[in-house]
Formats: C-alpha cells, structure tokens, sequence
C-alpha cells in the first residue's frame, strides 16, 4: 500500500541535490598492539631519590595488585597515566587485557578474579584458600573491620579538616563516603539542628584513634607469627586486603603509622608481602 504522505515537490528538488551516499568503513591499524596484561592504576609514589615504586597510593588499586601478584600472575604492565575518568566505569583500577577485540579486553575491577581463574594455575577451592569452614567465616569479620574503622582512619590520615568539606562533592570523587564505612555512622557534618539538610560526617581521625588502635592489635594478635592470614597456607583474597592496608598506612606520617609500626610482625610481613607483589609488576612500554 503506498504511503498517502508525499513531499512537496520543490522539497523533494532540493533534497534531490544532497543524496545519500555510503562508503566503506576506515581500516583501523594498531601501531603498537597490545602484548602483555596491563593494569590502569593510580600514580604510585615517588621517592626523594627519584625512584618510582610500582605500587599505587591509592587503597583499592594495590589491593588488585596484591590479589593478582599472590595468586601466582606475573609479568604484569601497569600504567598510571590514564585518571579515573578514563577508565570503566569511572574509577580504576582497569584491567586492559589482549583479546579479540581490535585493541584488546577492558575489565573493570569487580572482573579481575574471573579473569585470574583463567591465568592461575592454581586455582581456588570450595574455601576460597581458607584452611577451614570457620576461617572463612572469620574472614568476613575481617574484612569488615579493615573496610571500615581501618578504612576511615586512612581517609582521615594527614587530613585537616575545613569548613568547605560540606562541598567536597561536588570534586566528582565517587569513592563510598566515610558515614557510609562506619557503623554506627557518625554525626553529619551540617548537625542535627542546622537548617541544611543532613551531609557529610563529623568526625576526626583523633576520635577514631579509639577504634583504630583496637583494630590494629587485634589483627597484630590474629596474625601473629604466621606467612598468611587466618592460618592459611596459601595466600588468600583477605592477606590481599591486609597487605594493601598495612601498606598504605605504613606510607602515612602521622600518629596512623605508628600503631602499625609498633608491631614487628606487621612490619615484617609487609615487607615480605610487598616484594612479590613488587614482582608481579612491570612498567608499561611507552610508544
């Protein structure tokens, strides 16, 4: 049935002047292919003597690191030269992966431990690594405690409080805000009687010294003189988290570092952790 619309006949004139027309599409060459796994971090630090670890300052990237170097991955390039914005899902890590797409694999974070499954030769078992059902089960509490008041006390390490924190948000940093780590949360920052709506969290690092302090000797004491976490044999996702922690306070230069520091076996055990984790790694080629 043919349409009962038609164009005006000067309108179809001039269209008739600008016709359509295809062409095929551009070949894509890749001058520098992608060879090896490449990790898209956050900078890590740079000593006073020039040198650059391979370790990102940023928490949750060296806690990627840690999870791909003690599962046994090696030879892994990293960049830190592409910020958050650029990578999936607008926060790093990244894990850009040589595949079948023109150009290679992105993997957000949240894919990393499937993509370890497939590279490992070790692979995981019903515990996940633990020695036992009730270590598994411990190991949530542990987690929790380290994503929280250890969390928080490293968020709030080296920071100075300001009357313009209420308008940090809009600094597009998407990370989980401290009242949401803490339980119970604290305090808005606005308080309870202003007339602003409720935002942010009054708190500071000295009246969580508290908590952190008891958090500290209790995975001191859980630790003790064992090689992993939880007694385990192998290393497992939680020495990952651990390490990354331990880590990053031991780079803080506050009254945060020293409840670490005063422990020997943390100390001892983060030195250990962080040469494999520092050799799993390799500086990503530059063209």
């Amino acid at each position: 049935m043919a349409s009962a619309l038609t164009l005006p006949a000067p309108l179809k004139k001039a269209f008739s002047l600008f016709p359509l027309q295809t062409h095929p599409p551009v070949p894509f060459t890749v001058r520098f292919p992608l060879v090896k796994p490449t990790l898209w971090i956050a900078p890590p630090e740079t000593s006073s003597l020039g040198h650059v670890s391979l370790l990102s300052t940023d928490v949750e990237c060296l806690k990627w690191q840690a999870y791909i170097a003690l599962r046994g991955l090696a030879d892994i390039a990293v960049r830190w030269d592409i910020p958050p914005e650029g990578a999936m899902g607008g926060r790093l890590p990244t894990l850009h992966i040589p595949g079948t797409v023109t150009n290679g694999n992105l993997l957000t974070a949240e894919d990393i431990p499937s993509w370890v499954d497939s590279q490992s030769t070790t692979g995981v078992d019903a515990l996940d690594g633990y020695k036992d059902e009730h270590a598994k089960d411990e190991s949530h509490a542990w987690v929790s405690l380290l994503e929280g008041v250890v969390h928080a006390a490293l968020i709030l390490s080296g920071s100075t409080s300001s009357p313009f924190d209420i308008f940090t948000h809009l600094s597009g940093d998407n990370r989980r805000p401290i009242e949401a780590i803490l339980n119970p949360p604290p305090a808005p920052l606005t308080g309870f009687s202003s007339f602003l709506p409720a935002f942010g969290a009054n708190i500071s690092l000295s009246a969580l010294h508290p908590q952190y302090t008891e958090a500290i000797n209790a995975v001191s004491e859980r630790l003790g003189e064992d090689t992993w976490f939880l007694g385990s044999a192998n290393p497992t996702a939680l020495d990952a988290l651990l390490f990354a922690y331990v880590h990053r306070i031991l780079h803080t230069g506050d009254v945060t570092r020293l409840e670490v520091a005063r422990h020997a076996n943390l100390v001892a055990w983060e030195r250990r952790v962080k040469t494999k984790v520092e050799a799993a790694f390799r500086i990503a080629p530059k063209h």
